[in-house]
């Protein structure tokens, strides 16, 4: 089973321009999770795909492997769908860009789904973690998700789901957005439509669900680090200065 991690990486952001450029502890965001994911030896290769030259020519200059989107995409999943659909792989991985602190535990346990599903009845895996606190739970940045006695998912909201008639009967799940694809089911997906449930809640996983795309639900108490906000920038150079 060959295995790649794939980075997308656009250089505009609506909340943080050029934030994957920005310097973290002496090295750029981008460079500093494509080294991250590679130091995981999970992967057989790693890319970045992006749109931008500046990206581009940050990872190879710096000894790393990047792929030039041809397209326009409007999600990072088309963009990686581009990028593989020439490429000899089974499964592949959807790192964040803007994630430096990428880590081996959670990435590990995604792979593990598909080495164990031996009647490939499983599409796409992908993270989720335990919340407690009730306003992150109200806050539609996080994405919410409720899975089937099964462990795979059945809906992802903006919402507080499930919606609490008994609070203390609520188990709340916030989904991170990392990605392990068959490769076939990714370039299945990209060919699909934008669906009415995508486009309310600008989801582009509810068009997996929509279309029949089982997503197979791993649990983490690891919660990654993205670098969203000057503020993140900030606290991650903090981390790196401490450790």
């Amino acid at each position: 089973m060959k295995i790649i991690a794939m980075i997308p990486a656009r250089y505009e952001a609506s909340r943080f321009p050029g934030k994957l450029m920005k310097n973290l502890a002496g090295k750029t965001v981008i460079l500093r999770t494509y080294e991250a994911t590679k130091q995981s030896n999970l992967f057989d290769e790693v890319y970045v795909v992006t749109d931008s030259d500046i990206i581009f020519n940050e990872i190879t200059s710096n000894g790393g492997k990047a792929i030039k989107s041809k397209k326009e995409h409007e999600s990072g999943s088309d963009r990686i769908a581009e990028a593989v659909e020439n490429l000899d792989v089974d499964i592949v991985v959807n790192v964040q860009g803007d994630e430096p602190f990428t880590q081996t535990e959670p990435l590990k346990n995604l792979l593990q789904v598909f080495k164990n599903d031996t009647e490939n009845k499983i599409d796409i895996a992908s993270l989720k973690i335990k919340m407690e606190d009730l306003d992150e739970v109200n806050n539609p940045n996080n994405v919410k998700v409720v899975c089937n006695e099964d462990g795979f998912a059945m809906y992802f909201s903006r919402c507080p789901i499930p919606f609490a008639r008994d609070i203390s009967k609520a188990v709340y799940y916030k989904h991170i957005g990392i990605y392990a694809f068959r490769k076939d089911a990714l370039l299945r997906f990209t060919k699909l439509p934008i669906n009415q449930l995508e486009a309310a809640e600008k989801l582009e996983n509810l068009r997996f669900l929509a279309n029949g795309i089982t997503v197979k639900m791993v649990e983490t108490d690891q919660l990654a680090i993205g670098i969203d906000t000057l503020e993140d920038l900030e606290k991650a150079n903090a981390i790196f200065k401490n450790n």
